[in-house]
């Protein structure tokens, strides 16, 4: 994937000349992803399933927020945070100033959980993608053996979409890098570092760029029924675009 997929190209004049349905604004973090990921590893799948999404159904891409609410990871070395607080201010903030244009937000880390309240405040202005249940149905359909809760973090899911998106990005040893963590109640008290040393939760060793582009693929067509979704609830409140 061209590394210039991360951040859109267009000049005013051409935004000014469309009427796009919405605009997407990509949110990832900036937290540890094991030995064999970036740090960027969220951000990265949030831009790369915003522009597949973006250039699917004709929608205004944003450039992405690239930290996140990522405190369970503050026992790694490059982790950076926002509290929860802020990041849903930037996103209704973001929301406020497109001039009524709905906004899809494409989350890529499962720790910005604040997004799901922000959008439900909305008042059918934003929709959040993709769902829990949305990333098992991709899985399912990638050929991915494992489910979000074994595959939590750093695992075949990640790994497979970096391995098609950057693959010059995944570390060599990801092979030998499968940790198991079965229960973790206490995640949100205690860190992700109570559960993991080398930070993976997950079996990166299953993983494959095929895997990672039929789970984008998969997710790309899904995004209609959100796109819907913010359609019908425009017209629910009579409001022009």
């Amino acid at each position: 994937m061209d590394e210039r997929a991360v951040l859109p190209e267009t000049t005013g004049p051409q935004e000014g000349e469309r009427d796009p349905v919405a605009a997407v604004l990509p949110v990832g973090s900036l937290e540890q992803h094991g030995p064999h990921l970036p740090l960027t590893t969220d951000t990265l799948i949030a831009c790369a399933l915003a522009g597949e999404v973006a250039r699917a159904h004709g929608l205004r891409l944003l450039p992405p927020l690239a930290f996140g609410c990522s405190h369970e990871h503050a026992a790694w070395p490059g982790t950076v945070s926002v509290s929860a607080t802020t990041l849903h201010a930037l996103v209704t903030d973001v929301a406020a100033s497109l001039g009524g244009v709905p906004l899809l937000v494409v989350n890529g880390h499962g720790g910005n959980h604040v997004l799901a309240n922000t959008v439900q405040q909305a008042g059918g202005r934003m929709a959040l993608f993709p769902g829990p249940g949305e990333w098992e149905a991709a899985r399912a359909a990638a050929g991915i053996t494992t489910t979000n809760d074994q595959d939590m973090h750093a695992g075949e899911l990640e790994t497979s979409v970096l391995l098609h998106t950057h693959p010059h990005l995944v570390r060599p040893g990801y092979e030998g890098a499968d940790h198991r963590a079965p229960e973790r109640d206490h995640l949100g008290t205690l860190g992700l570092g109570a559960y993991t040393a080398n930070g993976v939760v997950g079996l990166p060793s299953r993983a494959g760029a095929a895997k990672g582009r039929a789970v984008l693929a998969f997710l790309t067509d899904r995004a209609a029924g959100h796109l819907a979704a913010l359609e019908q609830a425009r017209r629910q409140h009579g409001q022009a675009r």
